[in-house]
């Protein structure tokens, strides 16, 4: 029977998915290198495969960063007014939908 889970520490920030991502990704630049060398591929190939794997990774990260400011940044902006063409207000001929008047032809 397992025991109670330890309270989280107060002192320690909550931990974020996407470092974790990140720590993992780069704990596999490492890891794949070497279990290539240990099978026996040229340290050239082990080396490109590093340098591979460290190219995706920051880039991800790039990405996951990018990402996680829009997120945080979407709800700011529901609380402004929409604007645009999809938004306006008011009567007008350009509204869209079934126009019920008329049966004449066009041309």
């Amino acid at each position: 029977m397992p025991g109670p889970s330890p309270a989280p520490d107060p002192s320690r920030p909550p931990e974020n998915p996407a470092t974790d991502v990140v720590r993992w990704a780069a704990f596999s630049c490492v890891l794949v290198p070497v279990v290539l060398l240990w099978y026996g591929t040229s340290l050239a190939g082990a080396a490109g495969t590093a340098l591979g794997l460290t190219a995706v990774t920051a880039v991800c990260r790039l990405l996951l960063r990018q990402s996680e400011r829009g997120a945080a940044r979407v709800p700011t902006e529901e609380n402004a007014p929409h604007r645009g063409r999809r938004h306006r207000t008011g009567t007008g001929a350009h509204r869209g939908g079934r126009h019920t008047g008329g049966s004449t032809p066009v041309g």
